[in-house]
């Protein structure tokens, strides 16, 4: 949470504005009371919302309208100009809704609505309800299945279970801000302890669901008891990729999926003046670029020729490279640990690296055994159709585990993103409810490294081109992964607006939009 929204700017509503000076199609910032406030066109239409992004502080003015919504710049949350309801994640809570109203040929803001329409929930009747609908995880896709559940205005049973000892919380920020000392952890919690009580969603922390009978609808847990399901949401996402005992016989290699993880990694980095991040990863370099902000020495050890080449390419894994390489970090490239006693990590080299603290991150597996026993269709990943279901009529899946049918290119992927995990939560809660809601959305994630993110749309695996427009090394760059004429997915950097362009672009097919969007 480190990207701070500038100061409320811009005219003083409640006194007007022309309507002239708000185009067709365009926003206007400005303030009611101080407070920021953002005024949109359609026609003869006018809607205002507050114009800060309720995820991470986005200022909404500078991100993009589409139809109805408006998108943030920073982490593509959308949100509904006529309600002011977080309508796409990864923002959970809506904005506030301003009443505007239009006198001769000007605009005035007046005063804010108690609560933006239809944005706290039980909005509609949804067209079927479930007896009773169980949630197996408490990451990203469990905790915004369980809320749009309720949104949607299911009023049955709902009941996460988590083996995670903490309610749902912020993962992408574990190797942030806050494992860099930069945000204090009341800021990880994705909602306080009571909103479950309040919405009725029966939270189970620290159990484990050891089997799911598909026929008899039920899960069984660690304690011998059962949770009877109608349906069924499988969110149990991934975990980390662990060294062999040969390679880690101290067993001292710290890994980061949750937050005991993140506590432990700061734990021991007090009085740490030397660490070996083993993994040259987005999770690995967020590490490094957090011990680094502790003033820890940071070497890093990896396999390849360049850091995240495998997903980026060369031309940004060199950039990431130097950027870090200008922090301070070291890198150990084409590379890989044979030992870590001690006091050191030993390279395949015989290269000795002394380390007080060492970290893997070495990739993630899905954790897909329990629909493995269940008997559902397995594929690296469990198999859903367009929309989130799996093999077994009523069990869905979301998250790091759900391989899909990709809207664009027709061919099955699955992704671990934070944002696509909350996006299928919130997806296939709708469909739990029959709301025969294709999941289509274009995947996007963020990394930040320093002072510098770079947003990714799409998804590419592989790729016959790589073309950059603008200039890397000045911040100020668009990445796009080709196969053909196929552009597969678009990497920027201080490019909001092109990223938010290319998302929409990817969502609607519009492959001249698209080049556009990255056109220097």
């Amino acid at each position: 949470m480190s990207e701070e929204p500038a100061p409320p700017t811009g005219p003083d509503l409640s006194q007007g504005v022309p309507f002239s000076g708000i185009p067709d199609g365009g926003m206007l910032l400005g303030n009611v009371g101080g407070k920021p406030v953002l005024v949109t066109r359609r026609g003869d239409e006018l809607f205002a919302i507050g114009a800060t992004c309720t995820h991470y502080g986005g200022p909404l003015a500078e991100g993009l309208m589409t139809d109805d919504m408006v998108r943030c710049p920073w982490h593509h949350a959308g949100f509904s100009l006529r309600s002011g309801e977080a309508v796409r994640a990864p923002a959970l809570s809506h904005v506030s809704c301003w009443v505007v109203e239009r006198r001769d040929d000007r605009v005035f803001v007046t005063h804010k609505l108690e609560a933006a329409k239809g944005a706290e929930g039980g909005r509609r009747e949804p067209p079927s309800a479930p007896a009773a609908v169980v949630i197996v995880g408490g990451g990203g896709a469990g905790n915004a299945a369980a809320e749009m559940l309720r949104r949607e205005g299911y009023a049955g049973p709902v009941t996460m279970i988590s083996a995670d000892d903490a309610a749902p919380y912020d993962r992408p920020n574990l190797s942030k801000d806050y494992l860099a000392g930069k945000a204090p952890e009341d800021w990880i919690p994705l909602r306080p302890r009571e909103f479950y009580g309040k919405k009725r969603i029966d939270l189970l922390l620290g159990r484990r669901v050891t089997a799911i009978d598909a026929r008899g609808k039920h899960v069984m847990l660690d304690d011998g008891s059962k949770r009877a399901f109608d349906t069924l949401l499988i969110a149990t996402g991934a975990e980390p990729v662990r060294l062999t005992s040969s390679e880690d016989s101290g067993q001292r290699v710290l890994y980061l999926r949750t937050l005991a993880d993140s506590r432990a990694i700061i734990a021991a980095s007090k009085g740490a003046r030397r660490a070996v991040v083993l993994g040259a990863s987005f999770i690995g370099l967020e590490v490094a670029a957090s011990l680094r902000a502790r003033d820890i020495e940071v070497h890093v050890v990896a396999p390849g020729q360049r850091p995240l080449e495998r997903v980026m390419g060369p031309q940004l894994g060199d950039f990431i490279r130097q950027l870090h390489e200008q922090h301070g970090v070291v890198f150990h490239m084409t590379r890989k640990a044979r030992a870590i006693d001690p006091e050191a990590v030993i390279l395949d080299s015989d290269e000795r690296l002394p380390a007080d603290l060492v970290v893997a991150g070495i990739g993630v597996r899905p954790n897909v055994e329990l629909a493995e026993q269940a008997g559902l269709a397995l594929q690296r990943g469990i198999l859903v159709n367009e929309f989130l279901e799996t093999s077994v009529p009523g069990i869905f899946a979301a998250g790091d585990v759900a391989r899909w049918p990709d809207a664009r290119t027709g061919e099955r992927i699955r992704v671990e993103h934070w944002v696509v995990a909350e996006r299928q939560g919130q997806t296939a809660a709708r469909n739990i409810l029959g709301l025969r809601e294709r999941f289509d959305a274009a995947p996007f994630f963020w990394s930040r490294h320093y002072d510098t993110s770079i947003r990714y749309v799409g998804h590419a695996e592989a790729w016959d081109a790589i073309d950059v427009t603008g200039d890397l090394t000045a911040g100020d760059a668009a990445v796009s992964f080709r196969t053909g004429e196929r552009t597969r997915a678009v990497a920027t950097i201080g490019r909001d607006q092109a990223s938010l362009r290319a998302e929409v672009a990817m969502e609607c097919g519009d492959a001249d939009a698209l080049a556009a969007a990255v056109a220097p």
